[in-house]
């Protein structure tokens, strides 16, 4: 099964996460919980925004950045 493209929906589930990230889900259900990646909850479904990954992916960039 492929990945799908950020720009193919708004709101993904933890598996679609778990596959364009390539991190674990347990890894995934961690960085929500640390605030790290951003998530919206709806009754019991738990939700990432496009806009959250690619908030994500940029953090771990500037992290890289400053470590360098």
């Amino acid at each position: 099964m492929n990945a799908p493209a950020i720009e193919d929906a708004r709101l993904y589930r933890v598996s679609d996460v778990v596959r364009l990230l390539g991190f674990s889900r347990s890894l995934i259900y961690e960085l929500i919980r640390s605030g790290r990646l951003p998530s919206v909850s709806e009754g019991r479904a738990r939700r990432i925004t496009a806009n959250g990954i690619r908030e994500y992916i940029a953090l771990l960039e500037k992290e890289a950045e400053e470590a360098a």
